[in-house]
């Protein structure tokens, strides 16, 4: 018996559904979300995956979605406005429509993108991330598990690849032991074992998709990463929350004096060095002084502006800092702190990258908390640069919208 002979059947089951009128608002106009809180009937108890039928006040046809008990969002809506049959098919149609959004990245010969981003695309709590020939499916909803015989057979009818590997969030991989299911485990083809080479504008980068962070590498940055390259000829260059080193190979690319990754993870910049040193035979690659600083982050800034070291471009790129409401000040308060560090230790007339994946950070409320961060400091922002989502991070819906970087130049007062 092969694993997709071990994968549950279809979801038959549907629950009708009545929700809030603020919610009938939000599904009108849109939004693929439907929390626990706005849910004011419901036919029966659901399973994950279940489909759940949203009527409105009147007993019209709203939307229907998947169904998970076990979050507060209980249904991830797939169809709106008008019923439609959910089926390999209908999951077919949307992925042609976000490869269709896709097409210059393949035309300009890079390997490596995301295919399908969540509910930017349609398919909510679904991400689906290329590496050269190797897929990467990541489920965050126990509710995809019984849709997965179909997905799978859409997959292979719009995207057939040689090996498909699947990847699970925490709460959903307990859910799917049960099928046989786990973290890393591959669908089609072997699991690779070592990590995946891809291309991206020109520049070689290795994945560990099995093991690694979220798919294994993070392509929402690959805009700013160009723009760093085109930024970062003759300078002496620092990448604060390195990762695996996307930033630091770019800058080193685009003619960097020197580059000093820093991360708390050891071997994060154990593979940051392994991708400068794919892309070794690129001259200005090797001819780029690149150092590793396995340390966190707010005590490197702090230590390194005590020792009197300074940078031309200064680049911060840290994971989210809010996940819930709650936490909101206290991210603001944290990006402030990396301002003010960050323009300690540039250089005058030297620039500052800084970006926020915070989504429930607004881009005004970034942008603002920076550069007053920066004026307190002294040191006030000069032509700030605004960027937010690269092509395969559509934005479909106000919370979507997470990414946003600013560049700027450092000034004295």
């Amino acid at each position: 018996m092969t694993v997709l002979d071990a994968l549950p059947q279809p979801a038959q089951k549907r629950i009708a559904l009545h929700v809030a009128p603020a919610a009938e608002r939000a599904l009108r106009a849109g939004h693929p979300w439907v929390f626990e809180s706005a849910i004011r009937k419901q036919s029966r108890e659901g399973a994950p995956g279940d489909l759940a039928v949203i009527f409105d006040a009147k007993d019209r046809f709203l939307a229907v979605g998947l169904y998970d008990p076990a979050s507060p969002i209980r249904v991830r809506v797939l169809q709106q406005g008008q019923s439609a049959a959910i089926d390999r098919a209908w999951f077919a149609d949307r992925l042609s429509a976000a490869a269709a959004i896709r097409e210059p990245l393949a035309a300009q010969g890079t390997t490596g993108y995301r295919l399908v981003h969540g509910e930017n695309d349609g398919l909510p709590g679904l991400i689906l991330d290329r590496y050269a020939d190797t897929l990467v499916l990541k489920l965050y909803t126990a509710a995809w598990l019984p849709h997965l015989r179909d997905v799978l057979a859409a997959l292979d009818e719009v995207h057939p690849s040689p090996r498909l590997i699947l990847r699970l969030s925490r709460g959903v991989a307990d859910l799917a032991a049960p099928y046989g299911l786990s973290d890393g485990l591959a669908l089609v083809g072997d699991a690779p074992d070592a990590p995946v080479i891809f291309e991206e504008n020109g520049l070689r980068f290795a994945a560990d998709v099995v093991h690694g962070h979220k798919t294994g590498f993070f392509f929402d940055q690959r805009d700013n990463r160009a723009r760093v390259r085109d930024l970062a000829a003759g300078r002496r260059v620092l990448d604060v929350f390195a990762y695996s080193g996307g930033f630091s190979v770019y800058a080193a690319a685009g003619g960097a004096e020197s580059v000093l990754s820093v991360d708390v993870s050891a071997p994060a910049l154990e593979a940051a060095a392994a991708n400068m040193a794919l892309n070794a035979d690129n001259p200005h690659v090797q001819a780029a002084k690149h150092d590793i600083l396995a340390e966190d982050a707010f005590v490197a800034l702090e230590r390194l502006r005590a020792e009197g070291q300074v940078f031309d471009l200064v680049i911060v790129d840290p994971p989210s800092f809010a996940k819930s409401a709650a936490e909101v000040d206290r991210a603001l308060a944290s990006y402030a702190r990396l301002a003010r560090l960050a323009v300690g230790i540039a250089a005058e007339d030297g620039m500052i990258v800084l970006a926020s994946c915070s989504s429930r950070v607004t881009p005004d409320q970034f942008f603002e908390t920076v550069t007053r961060a920066a004026d307190d400091a002294g040191r006030p922002l000069v032509w700030p640069y605004r960027t937010g989502h690269a092509l395969d991070h559509p934005v479909g819906f106000p919370e979507g919208e997470y990414l946003k970087c600013l560049y700027a130049t450092v000034m004295d007062e």
